[in-house]
């Protein structure tokens, strides 16, 4: 191998016809896809990994919550944090692909930290800037009729500590208005507790120009910030921006 030319590895996939739907037979062909570009990994002929969008649904088979920690376990990464990226304004959610019946038992300060110092570490080492880090609370208005009160008796605190161990991070702040124009111009990242509190308002703001790098890995991992439509398959129709940017970043970096 070498860095003067594309160099490609084939991996047998046996479809009978172009545009296959996803089975049992593509699933087996993305897992060996995976395990040859993790042994090229390990193996330090790339320190940069990129995969196009994979069905969880089917892949996964509920083994894990999403590829970002499928592919986390693989390397014996315990600390990740899957940060949706846009030079403007990026996002990431506390819980992954967690059903919202188990979100408030997984707001964790120690979780909280951990995802705030890999951001921090990522635009650190990356852009050479202390990232400002706004976090959403849990609750509508940051407020609940219910005795226990985690906007007040977890992510509070743990932002109260953090800006003593100088990181630029406030909060918490209402999920309502913190996407709004002036509001979040003030942030470089939003930490939100769950997935779509975070994911519905980014792809709103910018759809497909956002990529999905995992941090906490002993290298970079990139895809883009979307998943398969098997509706789309053959068509043509697909809008490539994301995986263009996904390419491009890792370019540059």
């Amino acid at each position: 191998m070498d860095n003067k030319s594309i160099n490609l590895i084939n991996i047998d996939f046996n479809q009978k016809k172009i545009f296959k739907k996803i089975s049992t037979t593509s699933n087996r062909y993305i897992q060996n896809c995976f395990e040859v570009a993790f042994d090229l990994i390990k193996n330090r002929y790339s320190n940069k990994f990129i995969n196009g969008p994979i069905s969880k649904k089917t892949f996964l088979n509920k083994k894990f919550l999403g590829i970002t920690e499928f592919i986390a376990k693989k390397f014996s990464t315990k600390k990740n944090a899957m940060l949706i990226y846009n030079k403007e304004l990026s996002v990431c959610p506390v819980t992954t692909h967690l059903p919202l019946k188990f979100v408030s038992n997984n707001i964790k300060k120690k979780v909280i930290q951990e995802k705030i110092d890999l951001i921090n570490r990522f635009y650190k080492k990356n852009f050479n800037i202390k990232p400002r880090i706004g976090v959403l609370g849990l609750n509508p208005h940051c407020e609940t009729i219910d005795k226990f009160n985690e906007d007040e008796k977890i992510i509070k605190p743990i932002i109260k500590y953090l800006k003593r161990s100088r990181y630029n991070v406030s909060g918490p702040l209402s999920a309502d208005t913190a996407f709004l124009k002036d509001n979040r111009k003030n942030f470089d990242v939003i930490l939100g507790m769950y997935h779509d509190q975070v994911l519905t308002p980014i792809k709103t703001l910018f759809e497909y120009d956002a990529i999905n790098i995992t941090l906490g890995l002993p290298f970079i991992r990139i895809s883009p910030d979307h998943g398969p439509n098997q509706k789309m398959l053959g068509k043509n129709l697909s809008n490539p921006l994301s995986l263009i940017r996904a390419i491009s970043f890792l370019e540059k970096n």
